[in-house]
């Protein structure tokens, strides 16, 4: 009954703490609330963001915000963390604050955390879920959650809505059929790894935010995810590139089902609500 009250009492208090902030400090990005000199609110936000950041923090030295606590508003989760200084990367390459040493000090940063995920050991190969094994999101395959899933077959078959392998030469492309066919590690993956999310400070890597996406995902889905709605910033994808291990052959193929079935999580809701609605089930 005290943790019900304790918990009523925080949400109560939530809506408040945010007006202030606003007031006060302003907003950070589309979902945040700075509420101090040294924090800020950041929601609505998925669990997943949540693990992530936690999972990241305690088993690597990567620079995340530090969570303080996680707030219930709503049903919605709000995220109470540390307010990181600098300004993402994305600003500052466009507004030419970085030189171009600086530019490939941040670059061979950037390579380096990634590969501190990588070397992260999975709780059990295959498998497809958020930092603590539980659904996953991100956006590329919808809005909502999904999974986890046991293995790469089902995730890759989700990937396909569910077009089995033996047909999807024909469906979507030989290139989709050879790359599902195969076996790859499940490695820790932020998932979203682009300059709007990269803090810099002094020419240097401040802090890898937005962690909603991380998860334990087949090893190509880093590189692949880096070229998703890419910006025009041909330095940034070429020094990554470069510093990165590549996936050619699984990019060529999630690019096809980008074209193709992009989001196939639409496609699974649809059967959802309109087969049992069409009498089909």
């Amino acid at each position: 009954m005290a943790n019900k009250r304790k918990n009523r009492k925080t949400c109560g208090i939530l809506p408040l703490r945010l007006w202030i902030g606003k007031k006060l400090f302003g907003a950070v990005g589309p979902h945040g609330v700075r509420v101090s000199l040294s924090r800020m609110i950041k929601g609505p936000c998925a669990t997943p963001e949540l693990e992530a950041l936690k999972y990241v923090a305690e088993h690597t030295s990567i620079p995340v915000p530090k969570v303080f606590n996680a707030h219930y508003y709503d049903d919605c989760l709000y995220i109470e963390m540390e307010y990181v200084r600098g300004m993402s990367l994305e600003a500052a390459w466009y507004r030419g604050h970085l030189s171009q040493d600086q530019k490939k000090y941040i670059i061979t940063e950037v390579a380096g955390y990634i590969r501190q995920l990588r070397k992260l050991e999975p709780p059990r190969e295959g498998i497809v879920a958020s930092a603590s094994f539980n659904e996953a999101l991100d956006h590329r395959v919808g809005s909502y959650t999904f999974g986890p899933f046991t293995n790469h077959q089902g995730f890759h078959s989700y990937l396909r809505a569910n077009v089995p392998i033996e047909d999807c030469n024909e469906v979507i492309g030989p290139e989709v059929t050879e790359c599902h066919s195969r076996r790859y590690r499940s490695c820790f993956t932020h998932a979203d790894i682009a300059p709007r999310n990269i803090m810099v400070d002094n020419g240097k890597v401040s802090a890898i935010v937005d962690w909603q996406f991380g998860g334990w995902y087949p090893e190509y889905w880093e590189y692949t995810k880096a070229h998703y709605g890419q910006i025009d910033r041909p330095e940034w994808y070429d020094g990554l590139e470069n510093a990165m291990e590549k996936y050619d052959d699984e990019l060529k193929a999630e690019q096809t089902l980008w074209r193709r079935l992009d989001e196939p999580q639409l496609l699974w809701r649809g059967r959802e609500h309109l087969i049992p609605n069409l009498g089909l089930a």
